[in-house]
């Protein structure tokens, strides 16, 4: 590394110079993991209060699903680390849904949302989930009837909005506004704790594990940054979920997905793995490549992966010490490491030390009452 550089290194927190003076030697250095900064807000989309506590209302009730009873809450649960716990998702009734269900804690910082990074705010990210076929399965027009009839949310949406009727978009963009308050308190993350002067909120294990995750583990690789991502794409070499070889309501909707994605007839038919970032680009470069997620929370968040194939931590890390398994396009950067079972723990003890320490839990909310018809027209 440059003198200049080095020099420049020496007025940053020491675990920030650790970071980047690790990866050196392969001539690449990366974003130093730090604490969050404060949530972005769309100039389009700005909070107030009333806008929170509305999305809050909205994200816990089920009249904005197709048949009354996939609220957003159903698959993003906070006792569960804001997700389903289920490898894969369960999906809209009479379905399977076919992937992860990903959490929403801290998406609020990323900049493209679904594991093939499909969309690219969480407004338009609360219309795929409201109305998307294996998921909420809504009819956005009659979504927005039903809030009509509930006066409690006509007048909610005519203080928030200034509109007369409750409308989709609108309902959207307060579910989004919601969902930027489910961030890490960084004053219970023992790692923000120590970046932030506090250098015993950290014990021996955790910060050899550090020393691990910018070195020889190569965790910063990927991981990196405030939110523990780089938001790239990489095939690291994932093991198939095995549903979709045996179940057939797993291969419905496996086989589902490629239709609607638009690939190939050739593809569609043999339908053989989740292609990733292949739907979005229909690049072959792209198959098998998935959006880096953020390590924060994860002590909250299992199981991991885009198809939920690992329900432990120990499990994720054995499977990167290994160097992961065959894929289409997989990573250089994915290749054995040689741990010892001593710095595996390490390992995971650090990355725990990425998330509260304890987890993030919202009330239910009061929703509103049932419907009401609507008063007779004026004549």
């Amino acid at each position: 590394m440059k003198t200049s550089t080095t020099l420049k290194l020496s007025a940053i927190a020491a675990s920030f110079a650790v970071a980047l003076t690790a990866t050196a030697a392969t001539g690449q250095t990366f974003p130093p993991l730090a604490p969050l900064p404060p949530v972005p807000i769309p100039k389009d989309n700005p909070q107030t209060p009333e806008k929170v506590a509305l999305g809050k209302q909205l994200f816990w009730d089920a009249r904005l699903s197709g048949d009354g009873s996939m609220p957003c809450v159903s698959c993003h649960l906070p006792a569960l680390g804001w997700g389903d716990n289920n490898a894969i998702s369960r999906g809209y009734p009479g379905t399977q849904h076919w992937r992860n269900s990903q959490t929403v804690l801290n998406s609020a910082y990323y900049n493209k949302l679904f594991w093939e990074g499909s969309v690219t705010s969480l407004e338009s990210q609360a219309v795929s989930a409201a109305e998307g076929g294996v998921a909420g399965n809504g009819d956005p027009s009659v979504m927005e009837m039903r809030l009509r009839f509930v006066p409690e949310y006509v007048e909610s949406f005519r203080k928030v909005f200034g509109s007369e009727w409750p409308r989709m978009n609108d309902a959207y963009r307060a579910i989004a506004a919601y969902q930027r308050t489910v961030v890490s308190d960084g004053s219970k993350v023992p790692f923000d704790r120590y970046m932030n002067g506090d250098k015993k909120s950290l014990d021996a294990s955790q910060r050899r594990g550090m020393a691990l995750f910018n070195g020889k583990a190569g965790c910063i690789q990927c991981h990196n940054g405030p939110l523990a991502s780089d938001e790239k794409y990489h095939d690291i070499g994932l093991p198939d979920f095995p549903g979709f070889k045996d179940n057939p309501l797993y291969q419905v909707t496996h086989r589902w997905q490629h239709y609607q994605k638009g690939v190939s007839e050739a593809r569609y038919r043999d339908a053989d793995r989740d292609y990733g970032l292949y739907y979005v680009t229909k690049n072959p470069k792209d198959i098998g490549k998935f959006r880096t997620p953020s390590l924060r929370e994860v002590k909250y968040t299992a199981p991991y992966m885009h198809n939920g194939v690992f329900t432990t931590l120990q499990e994720v890390v054995d499977f990167y010490d290994r160097g992961g398994e065959a894929g289409s396009n997989k990573s250089p950067l994915v290749k054995p490491l040689g741990l010892s079972a001593q710095e595996k723990k390490d390992l995971v003890a650090f990355i725990e030390a990425l998330s509260m320490t304890e987890p993030l839990i919202h009330d239910d909310p009061k929703l509103p009452g049932a419907y009401q018809p609507l008063p007779a027209p004026v004549k």
